[in-house]
């Protein structure tokens, strides 16, 4: 079942997911923009010569507030998360908000090759990196490091660093924003791990749970 004015949220807090927020000034919409401006037009930046400390920069400016998100953030309880696209920038790029389902995550995962923004729009979020597996032989996959992001705060992800998961511990669902340069993932998949063994296998469809707030 889709999260929405009926469910967890709206006893949480006064956020009831897919309700579309009416105020004068939108700093999210602006953020959208500012990000969209940076990778320029659709001849412009590709993922080699993006700037991440700049898109970094755009995202810490942004203080989150839940009002001007909400609209885009459609959660399933049933999921470990859902991905519900913004915004498709210049035709190199992709922007989501994922909803993080309460006690959920995702697998060990790649990022095909591009680059990976997070920032923390709710609650909390724990990012435990893993080294590539080396070799055949199949073996438990190495711990890098172990993170919990809070509220605002922007993490950086590619795959020459590893490989990673995320993970919503808290009771209550959580939501981040994804900037992901070029969009590998959406249009070819990508690698999930086994953690026991490494052993990876390919996902093709990486699609989206809703568009433009719209669920599909």
């Amino acid at each position: 079942m889709a999260v929405g004015i009926v469910r967890t949220m709206a006893a949480a807090s006064p956020l009831a997911f897919g309700y579309k927020a009416r105020i004068d000034t939108n700093r999210f919409e602006g953020l959208v923009l500012a990000l969209k401006d940076a990778l320029g037009p659709s001849s412009g930046l590709t993922s080699d010569d993006v700037d991440v400390e700049h898109l970094t920069r755009l995202m810490q400016d942004y203080d989150t507030k839940e009002r001007e998100w909400m609209e885009f953030a459609l959660g399933d309880e049933s999921r470990g998360y859902t991905r519900n696209l913004v915004d498709e920038g210049n035709g190199k790029s992709n922007l989501l908000v994922l909803v993080w389902s309460p006690s959920k995550g995702s697998p060990i995962h790649d990022h095909g090759n591009a680059h990976c923004l997070m920032k923390i729009l709710r609650g909390n979020l724990t990012e435990t990196r893993y080294s590539f597996p080396e070799g055949e032989a199949e073996q438990p996959m190495r711990v890098i490091s172990e993170k919990v992001y809070a509220e605002n705060e922007v993490a950086y992800m590619a795959d020459e660093l590893g490989v990673h998961r995320v993970w919503n511990q808290g009771s209550d669902f959580a939501v981040s924003l994804h900037l992901y340069t070029p969009p590998n993932v959406a249009k070819g998949g990508c690698h999930i791990f086994n953690p026991e063994t490494g052993k990876k296998s390919h996902v093709k469809n990486c699609g989206y749970y809703s568009a433009y707030g719209k669920k599909l």
